[in-house]
């Protein structure tokens, strides 16, 4: 029975999606206000409905209902209760629901605290949502039910849940990039609405704003944790191998990323309109893009969902509908747009649209590599892959110029900078980089070429941001005073360019610095990595709830002093026979030491990976400081409260969008 209420309640989910992508859409354009007030009990109605089917999936699993396909196929009754939840979004059709689960409540968001806004520009907003949920849903129903009943044959017990997403990371991942990608469908729905009505001006992208900074925010959590996932649970140690699905969530994260930007340039300026509604709508149209590869079966990936090409046939239609219709109507109404603001040749808006487009530059980079192997082999034109070297090569060089822009960029003005005023704010960030790009191969001992540009870059990103607080809180009150008059925008920007020089830095030295080796060891048998002893104890056996494991013993010691002892594990799960990898590692701010089992190789020997990762952890922390600086802009005041300017905005808005509409219906 409940398995049939959440699927009763998917379908007037749909109902509700298709009432609201119609009648206050209708309303807007016919100017009847009785219709656009559909629009918010109609958003708050389909994600009840969603929410709900959602809870009655959950309830199947945790009850090990295997009478529900979804279930037998990805839980098993000795499972621990909270991989029984996890297991909800574990494969294909329950991570759809969740996506529409995100995707209703990032619309009922917006209908709730978009009460401020003009009625009509709402009713739209929301109606394009509405045709976004109406294409899941529809997608859900048809071609991914999660409530398809085994009957009458029920199974005993269920299949168990994929080893490789046994894992607490698995808990969090997918719903924080889920946060990410449907995020953006806000800022794509802000940008489309703007563009019927033809209104693309600064009020326009102080809506948009937040609502984009939001999902960037989640989208690098999202990202860092699927990093950290694959670090430690997949067993190779490698936290970024540029597999087609991590590039498919790094793609909308650049493009998002630019489009923050653009945005704060046209909420300052009211310049890059027509650039700006064009991120947003390559942003969310990647995001759908994401979707398809990890769901159409077009690739093979331990991040993969599914591999039926009939669901890819509907993703691509989507993703094909969706980029036609915006781009055709950009077409139409982007060229009609102008700008009358002037700037000189080294101003802020320079600045930034420089580093939009090598952001644009990278995107594309990592969309030739990821898509190309792909088109070649749906030819048949041969197999190509495409890995690490290419974008090592490639996306390196345009990362460093995005850093070492930004550096700049940091100290320019609006409008015009003074080019000899702005080389004296640039000498101090860039003697300090120089001294701490130096001490890199002092510390560890061989000049990498590569890391020390890194490093230079990411201290100059940070100096350059540190500089420029410590200028902005000088004050005749003193220094706190004024570090007190900044905004919370301006901090969150402090944090985000903080957290980015973090990540260069870690990424640069783990890079180039980071020791590996695969060794062959037997019980007694020592190895020394980069000044350290890892001694290789015993093997034994441990019982997990699901699992039996080879737990073996290794302690790690400097000159003779103990360090650490790691117990790396080799698991077989009892349902499935899987084999799986559970390193062994020792984190820390500075290093990681990461073991890993291999198999037996001899009567009495293993095979083992042994790795030092210096600075390993400042990849994830800086990403944490990127997203905790999004997180803090969103605070800003001017977003929360409704200043005279914002009442004269909406009231001009909703004038126009009378206007508009007696043109349209008049004789």
């Amino acid at each position: 029975m409940f398995p049939e209420l959440g699927q009763f309640s998917l379908i007037l989910a749909l109902l509700l999606a298709l009432l609201l992508a119609v009648v206050p859409l209708t309303g807007s354009l016919t100017g009847r206000p009785i219709l656009q007030d559909f629009a918010r009990p109609l958003a708050a109605g389909q994600f009840v409905f969603v929410a709900l089917a959602f809870a009655l999936l959950t309830q199947a699993f945790v009850t090990d209902d295997f009478s529900v396909a979804y279930v037998a196929n990805n839980s098993n009754s000795l499972l621990p209760w909270y991989y029984k939840f996890s297991a909800v979004w574990g494969s294909h059709e329950g991570s759809l629901l969740l996506w529409i689960l995100i995707l209703t409540g990032w619309t009922l968001a917006v209908a709730i605290f978009s009460r401020r806004l003009p009625a009509a520009m709402i009713a739209q907003v929301l109606s394009i949502m509405g045709i976004i949920s109406s294409s899941f849903l529809l997608f859900s129903i048809i071609t991914s039910n999660p409530f398809s009943r085994l009957l009458p044959n029920v199974p005993a017990d269920g299949a168990d849940l994929n080893p490789l997403l046994q894992d607490i990371g698995l808990i969090a991942h997918p719903p924080m990039l889920y946060m990410g990608y449907v995020g953006f469908s806000v800022a794509f729905a802000f940008a489309i609405a703007a563009l019927i009505n033809g209104r693309l001006d600064a009020a326009w992208a102080r809506w948009s704003r937040p609502w984009t900074t939001v999902a960037w925010a989640f989208l690098s959590l999202g990202i860092a944790l699927g990093s950290w996932w694959a670090y430690y649970e997949l067993g190779w140690g490698g936290w970024w191998f540029w597999d087609p699905v991590e590039n498919a969530s790094l793609l909308p994260w650049l493009a998002g990323t630019a489009l923050m930007h653009s945005l704060a340039v046209t909420e300052k300026r009211g310049v890059f309109k027509s650039w700006t509604v064009l991120l947003a709508i390559i942003t969310f149209s990647l995001s759908l893009m994401g979707a398809f590869l990890v769901r159409s079966g077009v690739l093979t990936s331990v991040h993969a969902f599914a591999s039926d090409p009939e669901r890819g046939v509907f993703l691509m239609v989507l993703l094909a509908v969706t980029v036609i219709s915006s781009l055709t109507l950009y077409a139409f109404r982007a060229p009609v747009v102008h700008s009358r603001v002037r700037y000189g040749s080294l101003s802020r808006e320079v600045f930034l649209l420089l580093n939009n487009v090598l952001l644009i530059a990278a995107m594309l980079l990592v969309l030739v590599g990821t898509v190309y192997p792909l088109v070649l082999d749906y030819f048949d034109m041969g197999r190509l892959s495409i890995g690490k070297p290419f974008f090592d090569i490639t996306f390196t060089p345009v990362a460093i110029a995005i850093g070492l822009l930004m550096g700049a960029g940091i100290f320019s003005r609006w409008k015009k900078t003074d080019s000899g005023w702005l080389g004296q704010r640039l000498l101090w960030p860039a003697a300090c980089s120089l001294i701490l790009a130096t001490l890199v191969p002092l510390l560890f001992g061989d000049f990498e070429p590569w890391a020390f540009v890194g490093v230079f870059t990411a201290s100059w990103v940070a100096v350059a941001t540190l500089q420029d607080l410590w200028q902005k809180s000088a004050s005749s009150r003193g220094r706190l005073a004024g570090a007190r008059r900044q905004s919370r925008s301006y901090y969150g920007m402090v944090l985000g360019h903080l957290g980015l020089a973090i990540t260069m830095a870690g990424i640069s030295v783990v890079s180039n610095y980071g020791s590996e080796r695969e060794v062959r060891m037997s019980p007694g048998d020592s190895i020394e990595i980069h000044g350290l002893t890892f001694n290789f104890v015993r093997v034994g056996q441990r019982q997990g709830p699901n699992y039996t494991a080879e737990s073996a013993e290794v302690v790690i010691s400097r000159d003779g002093n103990p360090v650490v002892t790691l117990f790396p594990e080799k698991r077989q799960y009892q349902v499935r026979r899987n084999i799986m990898t559970e390193a062994g590692i020792d984190a820390g701010l500075f290093r990681d030491l990461f073991v890993a089992l291999g198999e037996k190789v001899g009567d009495n020997a293993w095979a083992l990976r042994l790795q030092y990762k210096p600075l390993l952890r400042w990849v994830w922390l800086g990403a944490l400081f990127m997203a905790a600086g999004g997180l803090l802009a969103i605070s800003d005041r001017r977003y929360r409260i409704r200043s005279r300017q914002q009442a004269a905005e909406v009231a001009d808005h909703e004038a126009n969008a009378t206007t508009v509409v007696a043109n349209r219906v008049a004789p």
